[in-house]
């Protein structure tokens, strides 16, 4: 409702307490309305959002729909490698009998061949197997190293120089060049190097997305949003085992039609995004911020009040240290992020660990990576309800404890003697092994939600980028495992299950954030988060 001019709201100099109690918080956050001159006042752009556009509209959620489209491409660049660097089956020329893995090596060049021609994966290619095996790990593991590095630069350039948008656009033209270049690699190290580029290249995708979904929305519906990229990254892995299958008798083929695909999106669906309005109020540049609030409530079918402002968060812009010097500089964020960094790596290193791992099953390749992408759209909605109704901390620990201790139950079906004994033990296996990775996907989803709402606005694709760094070298761990599980499948899943649970208790030490508001500056969030625990202490 707007206030009339006769009743311009008091000015507050001290921020709002945090509070669970979503009526006490919006009541908070009322109060910190600005008077300014002739009669004009200013709101925050949380309370532009809530008390003006609405909290959930059509214009957020077509918003978030749009450039959330780019986490398909994100999963095909990042999941691509299970089927390209898959080791297909050989069979003896004498006979024909199959022969798979270790039995290869005592055979002669001339006593065997592929199933299928020599261009189906890399490895029948180049003949990775016996002594040149974990040569198979090194282009996935320089994958995820590339997107670590990479994950630091885009944070730098979201939050500095480039904002939200432009570098999305960068990241997903990048994709398309790299990943392009890769179906011409001549040997195994050009494909690894290209697969060290594309990761870095590719690496800017999700943080971007996450935040660019999530930060015009009220927080009510921070989460629900929050959790639309991973449905399309769902997406983007279920149509991987389809265009695998048809492209099955070339790897190069299959690079060259994901490669396209970010290229399309960058010049068909990108431009009618729109950048992020707190980025552009923590840059100075106000009226564009205002521009695009404008446009967000005429798509919701209302209308901004003409002698409406925006407070201005960083009041002293003669400050000429950077946000990510002022980041590591300020304590209680330096240690929230090494939290939520340590989380990451346990979360990514089983995420990716258990969907590399599905060769390692005793199933049909395309078939399990078909029901562990399917099993990814029951973790969104789950995981999407269960942030309206849960705090974040225990539904990302549960989860993680989920994830482990199907992981073990795996290890435990892999021992022959128990494959032996149970008739359905292959079947169980592979039911188990779905609910893990439903359970690990859901953990991974929350906390990329988790890790947005615990740091503010100018370091935010910051500490996304880290959380994603995090993840990366967890999962350049995942592939090195899953060679080592061609040998002892049981060792790989104890492995996994293990670094799941401790993901989950490390989170015990982050703080909830659950109906808590965004914060535009570290200094602004710091006091509130100061004044809330010397209200809880003296409670």
């Amino acid at each position: 409702m707007e206030p009339s001019k006769q009743e311009v709201p008091k000015l507050m100099e001290t921020p709002p307490n945090i509070s669970n109690d979503s009526s006490a918080s919006e009541k908070g956050e009322a109060t910190r309305q600005q008077q300014l001159p002739n009669n004009r006042y200013a709101l925050t752009v949380d309370e532009v959002i809530e008390q003006h556009i609405g909290a959930l509209g059509f214009a957020q959620i077509l918003h978030a729909v749009l450039v959330s489209i780019a986490w398909i491409f994100d999963a095909q660049t990042t999941l691509i490698s299970i089927f390209s660097d898959a080791q297909p089956a050989a069979r003896l020329l004498a006979t024909g009998a199959i022969v798979e893995g270790a039995s290869l090596c005592g055979l002669a060049s001339g006593e065997w061949e592929w199933i299928g021609s020599k261009s189906d994966t890399v490895v029948s290619e180049w003949n990775l197997i016996c002594q040149h095996k974990f040569l198979v790990a090194v282009p996935s593991t320089l994958f995820f190293i590339g997107s670590l590095f990479g994950s630091g630069v885009y944070g730098y350039l979201a939050d500095s120089w480039f904002g939200r948008k432009k570098t999305l656009l960068l990241s997903c033209v990048l994709t398309f060049v790299t990943a392009f270049a890769i179906s011409f690699s001549p040997n195994v190290w050009v494909y690894a190097f290209l697969r060290f580029a594309n990761g870095f290249f590719r690496s800017g995708i999700g943080s971007c997305c996450i935040v660019l979904a999530t930060e015009i929305v009220g927080k009510k519906w921070r989460g629900q949003v929050g959790q639309y990229g991973f449905f399309f990254f769902t997406l983007g892995f279920l149509s991987l085992p389809l265009m695998a299958y048809l492209e099955r008798k070339s790897w190069r083929n299959l690079y060259r039609i994901i490669s396209f695909l970010p290229l399309g999106y960058a010049v068909c669906l990108l431009p009618f995004a729109y950048e992020s309005p707190r980025w552009l109020l923590v840059k100075g540049r106000n009226k564009e911020a205002m521009v695009v609030l404008k446009k967000l409530a005429r798509l919701n079918g209302k209308q901004l009040p003409a002698d409406l402002s925006l407070v201005d968060p960083i009041p002293e812009r003669d400050d000429q240290t950077s946000s990510s010097e002022k980041f590591w500089k300020t304590k209680w964020a330096v240690k929230r992020i090494i939290m939520v960094m340590m989380a990451g790596f346990g979360s990514g290193f089983v995420y990716y660990g258990i969907q590399l791992n599905a060769e390692n099953l005793n199933f049909n390749l395309y078939l399990t990576v078909a029901v562990n992408a399917l099993m990814e759209f029951p973790a969104v909605f789950i995981g999407s309800f269960l942030l309206g109704v849960m705090n974040r901390r225990p539904l990302f620990s549960n989860s993680s404890y989920l994830a482990g201790v199907a992981c073990l139950l795996c290890a435990v079906l892999s021992i022959h003697r128990v494959i032996r004994t149970i008739s359905v033990a292959k079947w169980l296996q592979l039911a188990v092994e779905a609910v893990g990775f439903m359970a690990s996907s859901t953990a991974y989803d929350v906390l990329y939600v988790y890790c947005v709402e615990l740091f503010p606005t100018n370091v935010r694709n910051t500490a996304v980028s880290l959380l994603r760094q995090a993840f990366m070298l967890g999962a350049s761990a995942a592939p090195l495992l899953v060679a080592l599980g061609r040998e002892s499948a049981m060792m790989s899943f104890i492995v996994f299950g293990v670094a799941s649970v401790l993901s989950g208790v490390v989170s015990l030490w982050l703080r909830e954030t659950r109906n808590a508001p965004l914060y535009e500056t570290l200094a602004q969030q710091g006091k509130a988060e100061e004044i809330e625990n010397e209200t809880i202490m003296s409670t």
